[in-house]
């Protein structure tokens, strides 16, 4: 594999991709301090830009999600909506499933308290699911989405599959207690990235601190939500008998976001209180900065056999990197290439090679290095000409490079 002579200190390279990078005294050190002890079952504190995960334990047992499935019925509304599939002031006609009183499954859970014929606008049942975590809203969407609850269910599991939720199996659009159902810590961290990253509009529900229907208030059950700490927006709690108290969180300070996921705590208070020192970790002790932009060439590399003689190299989406505070002047970034040498054809995001980005001589993340724009095959002539020059620059070195 090829790769360039030199790594690139992150402080150039922001020069030359117009990205201004914060740089703080040097006294801070490499490494951050020890995650706190989280009192759960299972936990994982995730970068929502760069994904990086900054905390864990017991991040791939499979557990009970409980209302936390919600976080993925939320995903499937939203992709319906963004889609067009539904909309916002569609009438839902409520059936007899999702009516608590005549569904034992429903009885003593949370619930918006609709009944069997109300017609129901979707943008309401909506924010019964994700605000007041309503179980007969659950059911009464789901039939409106996909004609049923295991239709519903199954879309969800198909979503699960597309985002990579390896340990993850749903069978309930709500997350009342069924055997064989399960999540993970990390597995939430994902999907919550990607409700936020994929439906924002959807997402923007989590954030509402109360909802009134049919005269009947609720308050958004993640108290987080009024924490004078942290800028928290979201996501969704959940308790069973069987799953004990979770909680997924997200907040933001300034342009950096995190994700934190608590599942399995033994009181609805320490929830609250071990996802919020979470967070409150994250954010001091680590900064997320995107070096690299999508839109911006990284290094500019000879092709041959092109109708050009040059492309430039970058990244398909935004490369962000999460490191401990104090570091960003200490990051370097160097390229490889997967041969070589770059042939035309070449498609626009055609894999070429992979960015490192390194601190203290260690590769701390890696970005596939894509082509940033389409290289057609040359003429015939231009062609001959690049194969001579190639031929003469193998034997002679790069005097004919």
């Amino acid at each position: 594999m090829m790769k360039n002579n030199r790594s690139t200190p992150l402080g150039k390279l922001a020069l030359s991709v117009g990205v201004m990078l914060l740089v703080v005294p040097a006294v801070q050190a490499a490494e951050a301090p020890a995650a706190p002890q989280v009192d759960a079952k299972a936990y994982v504190l995730m970068d929502y830009n760069s994904g990086k995960i900054l905390a864990e334990g017991n991040a791939d047992t499979r557990l009970d999600p409980a209302s936390l499935t919600k976080i993925m019925s939320s995903y499937v509304i939203g992709q319906a909506m963004k889609a067009g599939k539904i909309k916002p002031d569609d009438l839902v006609t409520v059936g007899k499933d999702a009516w608590a009183t005549g569904n034992p499954v429903l009885r003593g859970s949370s619930l918006m308290f609709i009944k069997p014929g109300d017609q129901v606008p979707v943008s309401e049942l909506n924010k019964g699911i994700v605000i007041q975590s309503g179980n007969d809203a659950s059911i009464a969407l789901a039939d409106f989405v996909a004609g049923s609850q295991d239709s519903f269910v199954g879309l969800m599991n198909n979503y699960g599959k597309s985002l990579g939720l390896q340990n993850t199996h749903f069978l309930t659009v709500h997350g009342l207690d069924a055997e064989g159902q399960y999540s993970t810590a990390r597995d939430m961290a994902l999907l919550s990235q990607a409700l936020i990253r994929d439906v924002p509009d959807e997402y923007a529900l989590h954030k509402e601190k109360e909802f009134t229907f049919n005269k009947i208030r609720q308050i958004n059950r993640n108290r987080l939500l009024w924490s004078t700490n942290l800028n928290v927006d979201g996501i969704k709690t959940g308790y069973t008998g069987g799953a004990g108290h979770n909680l997924v969180a997200s907040a933001t300070d300034g342009p950096m976001r995190l994700i934190s996921v608590v599942l399995g705590a033994p009181s609805d208070r320490v929830r609250f209180s071990e996802s919020e020192k979470l967070l409150t970790w994250g954010f001091r002790f680590y900064e997320t900065a995107t070096p690299i932009k999508a839109d911006k060439a990284f290094v500019t590399q000879k092709v041959w056999f092109g109708d050009v003689g040059e492309v430039p190299l970058g990244v398909a989406k935004d490369a962000a990197v999460t490191i401990p505070k104090g570091q960003m002047k200490n990051l370097k970034a160097s390229y490889k290439l997967n041969q070589p040498t770059l042939e035309a054809p070449l498609a626009k995001n055609q894999v070429v090679g992979t960015i490192d980005f390194q601190l203290d001589g260690k590769t701390i993340e890696q970005y596939p290095l894509v082509v940033m724009q389409e290289v057609k095959e040359g003429n015939f002539f231009s062609r001959m000409w690049d194969f001579v020059m190639m031929k003469l620059t193998q034997w002679f070195g790069g005097i004919f490079g």
